[in-house]
């Protein structure tokens, strides 16, 4: 069992920025493929930005790039999402998800494929 657990959500204005954490102890987390995930009030959970075991590849939704990076470091067991420009339309409660299984980029936006789940960070973005 993989416990994740993220940190660094909150209330900032539009434009400003923010810093996700997502901790994952244990030995395995460097094989792992991390996600980030959001869901709005009333909406379905969406894919925000995920990125290989190596931190070699990284995969971003069309609405947040340029503006996120989602970033590693293993030797920490800890993935990032850096949030800038950040926009009211992004307010959502935000997720952290870890898989170890093979992907596509078609499979690595879904969330059939993420088997480990964190209870998510808020971020509120106001206008």
């Amino acid at each position: 069992q993989v416990q994740l657990v993220e940190s660094g959500g909150g209330l900032v204005q539009a434009g400003g920025s923010l810093r996700l954490s997502c901790a994952a102890p244990g030995r395995i987390f460097s094989s792992l493929t991390m996600g980030w995930f959001r869901q709005a009030p009333g909406k379905e959970r969406e894919f925000v930005a995920a990125i290989s075991w190596s931190g070699s590849y990284t995969y971003y939704a069309d609405s947040v790039k340029g503006r996120f990076t989602i970033s590693r470091d293993n030797a920490k067991n800890t993935v990032f999402l850096q949030m800038n420009s950040l926009e009211p339309e992004d307010t959502a409660l935000y997720y952290c998800a870890a898989t170890s299984r093979t992907y596509s980029r078609v499979s690595i936006s879904t969330t059939a494929i993420y088997d480990y789940w964190g209870r998510g960070t808020q971020v509120t973005v106001s206008s």
